[in-house]
């Protein structure tokens, strides 16, 4: 067993309040698929009430903290040096779909280093979360480790592909390319988030993605540190809260895939 600090459980629990209301959205997601109701907007509506969720929850217990999120975009704090980073819907396309994988991602950020995180799935229950330095778990019975694998062809390596109106769909099928003849499989799951989590979890081996934002990558890139794991961007340079690309997997792994990339 393991018990989040105060600082983990405030996230945690913000978190679960947002999480419940997007539950209830996501029951009646399934309704609207075959309606002309318009499901985009809906999901838009859910996306921006969790968002609100959040922001008054965290502001209730540590006032003064500024936010980056999602929808909002920033909102100055009287305390400069700490910002929440929050996306409080990552897998939108999912969640239109009434496919339950999506995730609340939400990270404290102290003079510019991610220093908690949390990583929450209201369908499945699973909540991933972090402190700096002090580990990364799954709820609160299992201590979270990066897969020990150390063969790309033993692997299965996560990815996220451009979809419509977004730039680089040459880029990506030149590094899937690459990628694919030489690992065991790959996944496209559709919450960066959630793929994070589950490289932490050990659950893939590796995940790379370009085109993203700190809300898709905060929380994730914290969990990933804490199990063990490297990131990267997907050049192999720094990550930082500003990397628009990510490139995470066990320290063995990790030159192997950075490898296959910089081949693309």
């Amino acid at each position: 067993m393991s018990t989040p600090t105060t600082l983990v459980q405030l996230m945690i629990d913000a978190a679960r309040k947002a999480g419940r209301k997007l539950s209830r959205d996501f029951g009646e997601v399934g309704e609207l698929q075959v309606s002309r109701k318009g499901p985009a907007d809906f999901v838009s509506a859910a996306d921006t009430k969790a968002e609100q969720v959040l922001i008054e929850e965290l502001a209730k217990v540590r006032p003064g903290y500024g936010f980056l999120a999602e929808e909002s975009g920033v909102i100055e704090g009287s305390d400069k040096t700490h910002r929440w980073i929050i996306d409080p819907l990552d897998g939108t396309t999912n969640f239109l779909h009434a496919i339950p994988h999506f995730a609340i991602s939400l990270a404290l950020e102290r003079e510019g280093e991610i220093v908690a995180g949390v990583v929450m799935n209201p369908i499945t229950a699973e909540t991933f979360w972090a402190e700096r330095g002090k580990g990364a778990f799954l709820n609160t019975e299992k201590r979270l480790r990066v897969a020990a694998r150390r063969r790309l062809d033993d692997a299965v390596i996560a990815t996220g592909v451009p979809f419509l109106g977004k730039p680089g769909h040459g880029q990506f099928l030149r590094e899937l390319h690459q990628v694919a003849q030489r690992v065991a499989g790959i996944r496209r799951f559709g919450s960066a988030a959630l793929d994070l989590a589950y490289v932490a979890a050990g659950r893939f081996d590796g995940f790379w993605e370009r085109d993203l934002k700190p809300w898709d990558m905060a929380a994730g890139a914290l969990l990933i540190t804490e199990a063990g794991g490297k990131i990267t961007t997907v050049d192999g340079a720094p990550f930082t809260s500003a990397s628009t690309t990510v490139l995470a997997a066990n320290l063995e792994l990790h030159p192997l895939v950075l490898e296959r990339l910089t081949a693309a």
